[in-house]
């Protein structure tokens, strides 16, 4: 629970929590992009 509140309760764990979900984000937007790009390669 400590590492939840210092996650959710301070400024430097919500840009952390805020980096992490841009990173999955950001991976999940070039999987779509590079497999758009395989099929219409084909």
């Amino acid at each position: 629970m400590v590492l939840f509140k210092e996650l959710f309760g301070t400024f430097a764990g919500q840009l952390s929590l805020a980096v992490i979900l841009f990173i999955i984000g950001m991976a999940i937007f070039f999987v779509r992009m590079f497999l758009k790009k395989i099929a219409a390669g084909e």
